[in-house]
């Protein structure tokens, strides 16, 4: 008899529960969706989540720089202390989630061994009474932020269908996370937005002939004239060195120094400040401030005491000269910003340049191909950044690139003549930073400008080792030097022992002689022919004779006192790599 084949009361109950999860996923994925503010999609994740797996309580715990889990939201936990919990790096099933990206669970969880323990993690395991943990990877795309963990009091294992509705919800979890970083951080852009516009609403309702200023494109010659038209007084604009860059005075006015006493105070207030000399005459100083950041100062000097007025169109003209700056700022800063970038690449990739950094120079008026010299300049008292905002500014004048790079103030220029170009940078910085500065400048050979500021990064930080803190100079007096100072160069070290020693080295393999270490014994020595001799046990003339044989090989002028230490130094790098080798 033929039996019909039906379905077993479990399998269909099975269905049912399947059907019933995803729909509930599902759903929950939707709400999610819908939340903005990032406290609140955290607190709707643990949630959902704990309705959806049925256990005794979840919770989420995000990933900080350090590597480290916190606990940022929960629900069903019962120790206001577990709320509370960090997890460190590379511990617990939340380090193992976090090393692997993927679900990791234990059926109890201190008694396993098969993930590292933190012990204060541990004693807060106890009052919460947790035994099987689940751990789920939050991925944003290949990334994880954070780990979901669903967890009960009682021990037992995780099925796999556990396993996959919880991951498959922590998939829609981390897209509503990400989504609301992103909300809150166009919240966080929007209100700074917002401020930036209240800024500029109030100087909109400075004088008008003020906002024509800024409107023309005009500066602080400008805004000194026009003030004095309206104030009546002298007026005087200083930058943020406290040196005056204008000056204007009513027509039948002689001229008067001006009183800095005022601007002293004002920028001490960080808003004004008026005072009186000995004349009677009156000085109000309006501070120009962004932030806490000082940028000038505009003085009125006028035989009437000022007033409040008066004060107010100062403190409204300051702000509409530190919008200018700031203008000026901003454009000079981004044109810094697109050099430095271009610099960067162009040192940290290898030749040939590639058109789309070719077509960016030639943009700018650069030919990449002529760039032949690269310059490094370091100062004790001035910032990498300062120095690389004075270089970007004389970079045109040698059809150059400027900016930062390791935190060093680098230019890459065109020029036959690399010494002339450090000395001309180095006169330039020096009287603009007003304190000694180091500026090394290195010729660039088949495109290879990383290496060239590798060599001349080296020999600018020798300098200063050498007692060297003011000067500019190509590297040809200090990159030999500079090789001792660099374990990572063995290409250099090996070009300058080759140069140094390699006909010696050669004729010694050729002939089995010993020419390299008579050489030695030599210096060892100081020339000391009787002494060089006995230490070599070899007779007089036999000395003489390897002598004359090294002046054949490499030139007879080894003697003299740039040569002799040359051979020196390369004899004694020969001796460590020798006897380094012999040791492996």
């Amino acid at each position: 008899m033929a039996h019909l084949r039906t379905s077993s009361p479990d399998l269909a109950s099975y269905r049912v529960r399947r059907e019933r999860e995803l729909s509930s996923l599902y759903a929950t994925a939707r709400s999610l969706t819908a939340l903005g503010e990032l406290d609140a999609v955290l607190d709707s994740i643990v949630r959902a989540a704990h309705e959806l797996i049925g256990t005794d309580f979840t919770y989420l715990s995000l990933l900080g720089p350090d590597g480290e889990l916190t606990l940022t939201a929960s629900q069903g936990t019962i120790s206001a202390s577990f709320n509370e919990a960090r997890v460190p790096a590379g511990t617990g099933v939340g380090g193992r989630v976090i090393a692997t990206g993927a679900p990791a669970w234990v059926s109890n969880y201190l008694k396993t061994r098969d993930v590292p323990h933190d012990r204060t993690f541990d004693d807060l395991v106890t009052p919460e009474g947790m035994v099987a943990l689940l751990g789920v990877p939050l991925l944003v795309g290949v990334r994880v932020i954070g780990v979901l963990f669903a967890a009960d009091r009682t021990e037992r294992p995780f099925e796999n269908d556990e396993v996959a509705l919880l991951s498959a919800f922590a998939d829609h979890a981390a897209i509503a996370l990400n989504n609301a970083r992103l909300y809150d951080e166009s919240r966080s852009a929007l209100r700074q937005l917002q401020a930036a516009y209240r800024t500029i609403e109030r100087a909109e309702a400075v004088h008008e002939s003020l906002a024509t200023v800024v409107l023309t494109g005009g500066g602080a010659d400008e805004i000194a004239r026009l003030l004095v038209d309206h104030l009546k007084g002298a007026v005087t604009v200083f930058d943020r060195a406290g040196t005056a860059i204008a000056r204007c005075a009513p027509d039948p006015a002689p001229a008067q120094p001006a009183s800095l006493d005022a601007v002293t105070r004002a920028r001490r207030s960080g808003r004004w400040a008026t005072t009186v000399d000995d004349t009677g005459r009156w000085h109000s100083a309006a501070a120009v401030q962004a932030g806490d950041t000082h940028l000038g100062a505009l003085l009125l000097t006028r035989a009437e005491e000022p007033t409040p007025v008066d004060v107010r169109t100062l403190e409204r003209a300051a702000q509409i000269m530190g919008l200018l700056i700031l203008k000026e700022t901003a454009v000079a800063e981004a044109e810094e910003r697109v050099s430095g970038e271009l610099l960067t690449e162009l040192l940290v990739t290898a030749p040939p340049v590639r058109p789309a950094q070719r077509a960016r120079a030639h943009a700018r008026g650069i030919d990449v191909e002529a760039l032949n010299v690269i310059v490094v300049a370091r100062s004790e008292t001035a910032y990498a950044s300062e120095i690389s905002r004075r270089l970007h500014a004389l970079s045109a004048g040698w059809h150059g690139l400027a900016g930062e790079h390791l935190g060093r103030a680098t230019l890459l220029a065109v020029t036959p003549d690399p010494a002339r170009l450090a000395d001309a940078v180095h006169r330039r910085l020096r009287r603009e930073l007003g304190s000694p500065v180091r500026v090394v400048a290195e010729r660039v050979t088949d495109g290879a400008w990383g290496r060239a500021f590798d060599i001349a990064a080296s020999c600018c930080d020798l300098m200063r080792h050498l007692g060297v803190t003011d000067q500019g100079s190509t590297t040809e007096p200090y990159a030999m030097f500079a090789l001792l100072f660099d374990t990572e160069r063995a290409d250099g070290l090996d070009r300058f022992l080759t140069d140094s020693l390699g006909p010696l080295l050669d004729y010694d393999t050729r002939r089995s002689t010993r020419l390299v270490a008579t050489l030695a014994a030599y210096f060892t020595h100081g020339g000391n022919l009787t002494r060089t001799a006995a230490a070599l046990h070899v007779h007089l003339n036999t000395l003489l004779k390897r002598l004359d044989r090294v002046g054949s090989l490499i030139g007879d002028g080894w003697r003299a006192p740039d040569r002799a230490l040359r051979l020196q130094v390369a004899l004694r790098l020969h001796d460590l790599r020798t006897r380094t080798a012999g040791q492996t």
